[in-house]
Order: structure tokens, then C-alpha cells, then sequence
């Protein structure tokens, strides 16, 4: 399938693609995102929707997933796809313009510019062979909507910040949470590993299981559903029973930036060094966000609003030179339905 020629395409549809999205709107020029995940926001989305952010500007504090919204609902104001759920597989020109390969197909495009974060990631599944047949029928590596799980009786399979944000965030809901470790060494911030082992320790709907890790699911008669998880203590081998109807195993991700790294661009341990100009090593492709690096660069979401506005007027700029690089300050702009000083 070939898909429609466009002006730029924004590979990646976090924070900084989605800022990107709009800014090539409020350009005026046609553009489009591509995302390996099935949903927009990234990290934000996919790792702490329910996670406070608090150095945004404008914002006291928001929520991840309210953030993702936001910049989602700004990004579509001008029409432009999101292509989700495909993941880019290659690079070739064309009669004049780049062609990205895709699982879904070709998209021809004048510029590139990538906001990939730490590039296409995936979680990191369960190792454990009974585990494999219920991924979505109670096993879930990405909570989507916390409400799904509200009253539940949840296993937590990890000891990472994710492990432990949702440990306290799905108590907190009315969940019956028990977390399962390998060992008793946590990677989370403590402050969060405090009010869960608090938690544990009072009895507040919560239990810890360090040096545990999944052994066996206990399945009802009719073969529907599991009611709980034998877990298996590392060291001394002995099994216990764990009652639960949901686990999240949250185990991590695995990052890659795949096809980019063959692109020609300016790549350094899966990061591209980027201009002042946000120029990747190839001329018409661009990048912003975390996948960024020069020298003093900040790994935040701001400094990516920044940077994704710079790579989308430089790619303006490169595809019609009669454009200025400078956009003007948006409450001039006609797109706005404004009228220009």
C-alpha cells in the first residue's frame, strides 16, 4: 500500500510529536505521525498515565495522561493523520523525496523529522511459559485504563518505579495489590517504595513478595480464567499460593531505534547528534526530543517542545525556501483566524 505524499512526517507520537504535529499545522503545511505504539503519548502514556508532571509550563502539575490529551487535541485541530500501531522499517528516495517503509505500507514524504523518545519500545514479557497464553485475558504489560482493575484482586510482577506507581496508585483505587520481586533490591523511587511497604506492613490491602518471582497459574474448572498465581521463592524453592484475577508484569522495556540506525544519519549509542538546527546528518531529516544529543542537552519534556518546534520551521524552511525559518508569534497568524500587525 502507498499512502498519500505529504510535506513532513514525525515518526514518533510522544510529547514531542504530538507538539510537532501542531506546529507543522500552525504552519500551514501537510503533515503526519507514525508511531509503532497503538496509542499516542509515548512513555506518558504507555509507563505513568497516572504519574504527576510537574515542570511543564503553564501547568502547576498535570497528569501524564491529561498531558497526552492535551497535546493530542492540540495536534489534531488541523486534520493531520496519526498513523499508530506501525512500525518503520526502512528508508529509500524517490523521484525527489523520501519513501518510509512501514508495516503498513509506503509514505512518501518531503522531510523527516524523528521524535522517537529512546526509540520503538516494547515491554519486556514474562519469561515463564504458562504466562504466554493469558497476555490480554488477564495478563496485561501496559495499563491503559486503571479503572479496568478498580475492586480487583492485582498481581504486580516487578520492582521498578512502574511496579511500585501502580502498586500505590491501584490500592488506592480499592485494588487488593500484592508485588512480587526477585530479590529485595528495589529500582524505585523510595519515597514510593515506603508508602507501599507502609502499606504492606499495616495490612492496607497490599503484600510484598521479595525473592519471589511466577511459578505456576491457578486456572478455574472450566479453563475461562485464572484466580490466582503460585509464586516460587528464589532461594529456598517453596511455593505460595497468591490469590489474584488481574497480573501486570512490569518488567521493563526493551528500546530500539531499528531501521534509523541504517538511515546515514549522525547515530551514537541509539542517540543522533543533532545541529543547532535540529539537522540529523542527512539533508531534509530532522530530530527533536530525547533521541536528541549535543553538547548541554537537557533530556526534558520542554526542552523537547523547543526542539520540535525549531526541526519543524528548519523543515519548512528546507522544503519551500521562500518560507521564512521564523514563524511570527502565533496571535498574528491567519491560520488562527488572525489578522497580521
Amino acid at each position: 500500500m502507498r499512502h498519500e505524499s505529504t510535506d513532513i512526517t514525525i515518526i514518533g507520537a510522544g510529547p514531542t510529536g504530538l507538539y510537532a504535529l501542531f506546529y507543522a499545522g500552525m504552519r500551514g503545511i501537510r503533515a503526519q505521525i507514525i508511531d509503532a505504539l497503538p496509542q499516542a503519548g509515548g512513555q506518558l502514556q504507555a509507563l505513568y498515565p497516572e504519574k504527576f508532571i510537574f515542570d511543564v509550563a503553564g501547568f502547576p502539575r498535570v497528569l501524564a495522561k491529561d498531558l497526552v490529551a492535551g497535546l493530542e487535541q492540540q495536534a489534531r485541530q488541523f486534520g493531520m493523520p496519526m498513523h499508530l500501531n506501525r512500525t518503520v522499517t526502512g528508508l529509500d528516495e524517490e523521484d525527489g523525496q523520501f519513501v518510509l517503509r512501514t508495516t503498513d505500507g509506503d509514505f512518501p514524504t518531503k522531510a523527516i523529522v524523528i521524535a522517537g523518545g529512546i526509540g520503538a519500545f516494547s515491554p519486556r514479557r514474562l519469561p515463564q511459559a504458562v504466562a504466554e497464553p493469558w497476555y490480554g485475558r488477564g495478563i496485561d504489560d501496559v495499563v491503559l485504563d486503571p479503572s479496568k482493575y478498580d475492586g480487583r484482586k492485582v498481581l504486580i510482577i516487578g520492582g521498578g518505579d512502574s511496579a511500585f506507581d501502580w502498586a500505590q496508585q491501584l490500592r488506592m483505587r480499592g485494588c487488593h495489590v500484592a508485588l512480587a520481586h526477585r530479590s529485595d533490591r528495589f529500582r524505585a523511587h523510595q519515597a514510593t517504595v515506603d508508602d507501599v511497604l507502609a502499606a504492606a506492613a499495616a495490612g492496607e490491602r497490599t503484600s510484598v513478595h521479595t525473592f519471589h518471582e511466577l511459578h505456576d497459574l491457578i486456572v478455574s474448572e472450566d479453563g475461562s480464567r485464572f484466580t490466582g498465581a503460585v509464586l516460587r521463592d528464589t532461594k529456598s524453592k517453596v511455593t505460595v499460593a497468591v490469590e489474584c484475577d488481574a497480573i501486570l508484569p512490569m518488567l521493563g522495556f526493551v528500546s530500539d531505534i531499528g531501521a534509523l540506525a541504517t538511515w546515514g544519519l549522525d547515530v551514537e549509542k541509539d542517540e543522533i547528534r543533532v545541529t543547532t538546527r535540529m539537522e540529523a546528518g542527512r539533508p531534509g531529516i530532522y530530530a527533536a526530543g530525547d533521541i536528541t544529543i549535543y553538547p548541554g542537552k537537557l533530556k526534558l519534556i520542554s526542552v523537547g517542545f523547543g526542539e520540535a518546534a525549531i526541526a519543524i520551521n528548519q523543515a519548512v524552511h528546507w522544503i519551500y525556501p521562500e518560507k521564512k525559518v521564523n514563524p511570527g508569534h502565533s496571535s498574528n497568524l491567519a491560520i488562527f483566524g488572525q489578522t497580521a500587525d
